[in-house]
């Protein structure tokens, strides 16, 4: 790994005196829940080494440090998507950080299409396990068994615990699969129906790299989707989708996920 997190976590430390016990990224259009943040430093993620900067419109670019619930909390206000150019170690590291300054629990969030037919725009779906459809893996190459195993186990990979603290904050989340595509364009209806004949509930272009990374260092993880338009792939179900859109429907689900979160983080 020639990204050196204990640098980047030096320089944060530089720029904040608090120290978070959990993690938290948002996803297209989600970025609202960092403003309730309490006391927060912000920091631009130029100014963290090795740390890459946000290029897509809806991902703010910074992390936020300070209080949320109780808790001290890190949350980034935007990720990195591998569809950037950035490859699977960059669009990563800031999971990497996340563990080397002593960080054990992450909240990852995300905007994605439904696959499945039931499931509407706006509806909140918590990932209990994932199909990694974007020919890439952030663990590929030598392993740094400091870091975690070799071939690290996925399953059970989405903490149980975690998962059930969701719902019982909000009785009404959809629970499924997601599947990751490289992106960044939307996906074909051929590829849509595959998707579903695989068993994905929903799909997307983020989180699973991050999930692999916090699971090869032992992370506990919750990962929650918010379903921003129908991608059925289906006659007469198939609609155009732009990212404005997208960014639309997360913006209106935001409210909730932001309670949703704020509940799970103040159980913690």
């Amino acid at each position: 790994m020639t990204l050196d997190a204990k640098a980047a976590v030096s320089a944060i430390g530089a720029l904040t005196k608090h120290r978070p016990t959990v993690a938290v990224v948002l996803g297209s259009g989600l970025g609202a829940l960092a403003e309730d943040v309490q006391n927060a430093d912000r920091i631009p993620y130029e100014r963290i080494p090795g740390w890459k900067r946000s290029t897509v419109l809806g991902h703010a670019g910074q992390l936020v440090v300070g209080g949320l619930e109780g808790k001290t909390v890190a949350v980034m206000q935007g990720r990195l998507h591998y569809y950037e150019g950035y490859d699977m170690q960059e669009i990563t590291f800031p999971v990497r950080v996340f563990k080397a300054w002593g960080i054990e629990t992450i909240i990852l969030t995300n905007a994605c299409g439904g696959l499945n037919p039931t499931y509407k725009a706006g509806d909140l779906m918590v990932i209990s396990d994932h199909i990694n459809f974007m020919a890439g893996n952030p663990l590929r190459g030598a392993n740094d068994d400091a870091l975690g195993p070799r071939f690290p186990d996925m399953v059970g990979a989405y903490t149980e615990e975690l998962r059930r603290l969701a719902h019982e904050v909000d009785k009404d989340l959809r629970e499924g699969v997601y599947v990751a595509v490289a992106g960044p364009n939307f996906e074909t209806p051929a590829e849509l129906r595959m998707l579903r004949r695989w068993g994905a509930d929903a799909v997307g272009m983020s989180t699973v790299p991050e999930v692999l990374v916090a699971r090869h260092s032992s992370m506990r993880i919750l990962a929650i989707a918010t379903v921003t338009d129908m991608a059925t792939g289906l006659p007469g179900l198939i609609d155009h989708v732009s990212h404005e859109e997208v960014l639309k429907i997360a913006d209106a689900a935001g409210k909730r996920l932001a309670s949703v979160v704020k509940g799970v983080v103040r159980r913690l």
